[in-house]
């Protein structure tokens, strides 16, 4: 797989299976799409390609309050590189000018200009141009390549999508988030020096660096850590820590069960098994390092019954 920043018409690449969206967490839906696309692809004699957005378009017009970011950019293509189903993708860079693109503009520049798009397949929802004016009409009647829209992709009745994981995984059910998902959530990020002071509780904490403002869930869960050393059990903390921090800055705090070293400066990936409560504030550090003493007993039972 490929990934281009920037113009692809610099690359002289050959015309395109083409699909276009966020696909932020690249859920079930997302995946059966891509599969859909490689199958239209094989009977067409064209490589697969993906064109998303960097940032994501609800964050370009959300301001001060966007979206939960299932995924960073580099999850993404990480979970698009294991999925082996598409050989571009596209980043596009989301700005005002790109916002303010009419839709046959957009059709002209992007989808023939630049990607050579011979097929297309997009979601039965997909709009785009500025005010959104494009849809399946429009693209269906342009005769230099053929557009195809994906049904919704049903998964135990709902419909898959990522709005759908983000409420899943706020309501704290990671378990109906994986099923949508595939796998458990995760959240990538590198180890940074924190305030230190899980280790004058006895808990010493991985710090990891969050990379986007607000993440899709909160609270304490038992998880799975996986460093350059291999993959280690854990209690984690996801949120604004009330006890011992009066910012707005969420913070991910992990505390490995029997694990003795040092990951600053790693990049660690931390996925989430299951929650075991809401986060509180306590009145005292005696009652936080109590409450953190049970979060521990209760996250071993836990894996012992896995």
């Amino acid at each position: 797989m490929q990934v281009f920043f920037g113009n692809p018409q610099h690359f002289g690449l050959s015309p395109c299976a083409l699909t276009i969206g966020n696909f932020d967490g690249v859920h079930l839906g997302h995946q059966q799409m891509l599969k859909r696309l490689r199958e239209r692809a094989a009977s067409h004699g064209l490589p697969t390609a993906l064109l998303t957005f960097e940032p994501l378009p609800r964050e370009f017009f959300s301001d001060q309050t966007p979206p939960a970011r299932l995924s960073t950019l580099r999850d993404k293509l990480v979970f698009l590189q294991e999925l082996a189903w598409v050989d571009y993708v596209f980043v596009y860079r989301f700005n005002q000018s790109f916002a303010r693109m009419l839709a046959n503009e957009f059709i002209d520049k992007v989808l023939l200009a630049a990607l050579k798009t011979r097929y297309l397949l997009i979601g039965d929802d997909f709009r785009f141009g500025a005010k959104r004016q494009g849809d399946f009409a429009l693209l269906s009647a342009c005769t230099d390549f053929v557009t195809e829209a994906m049904p919704s992709v049903l998964i135990q009745g709902e419909r898959a999508s990522s709005t759908l994981v983000r409420e899943r995984l706020g309501l704290g059910d990671l378990d109906a988030a994986a099923t949508l998902l595939g796998r458990p959530y995760q959240i990538s990020g590198r180890v940074v020096h924190g305030q230190k002071l899980g280790r004058t509780l006895g808990f010493p904490t991985a710090n990891i660096h969050l990379p986007h403002l607000r993440p899709a869930l909160q609270g304490v869960f038992v998880v799975q850590m996986e460093t350059v050393t291999g993959i280690h059990n854990g209690v984690a903390s996801l949120g604004l820590n009330p006890t011992v921090s009066h910012t707005a800055d969420y913070k991910l705090e992990v505390y490995l069960l029997d694990f003795d070293g040092d990951l600053y400066g790693q990049r660690v990936t931390v996925r989430f098994l299951k929650k075991l409560r809401d986060e509180v504030q306590y009145a005292n550090l005696a009652a936080l390092t109590a409450q953190i003493e049970a979060d521990v007993t209760n996250a071993r039972i836990y894996l012992t019954s896995l």
